[in-house]
């Protein structure tokens, strides 16, 4: 089975910094889904308020059906650092591993 890398990169509005943090913090505790091995978050060397979540999927499968593994609490998490994030500063990227 094939590896999935998903990543997100934005920019936080800076007044909301420790606020995002505080989520992000809480949201890693909670990012424990089947199939999901590994969960980052990233600030970008250099560049203070930008961001890049890493997600780490074991397969295809389990990438696709992450939405459906989220808590309700997981669900609010993530609207709620979505708020906080610049408009037009997302960018999403997904990989598939070609070579096992």
């Amino acid at each position: 089975m094939s590896k999935v890398i998903f990543s997100i990169q934005y920019e936080v509005d800076g007044n909301r910094r420790e606020e995002y943090l505080t989520l992000a913090r809480e949201l890693k505790m909670l990012l424990k889904v089947d199939g999901l091995e590994n969960y980052g978050i990233f600030e970008v060397k250099g560049k203070q308020n930008h961001f890049e979540e890493i997600y780490t999927f074991n397969s295809n499968e389990a990438y696709e059906n992450f939405d459906d593994n989220q808590t309700e609490r997981i669900g609010i998490l993530l609207s709620k650092l979505s708020d906080m994030v610049k408009e037009n500063s997302t960018k999403y990227t997904t990989l598939s591993e070609v070579v096992e």
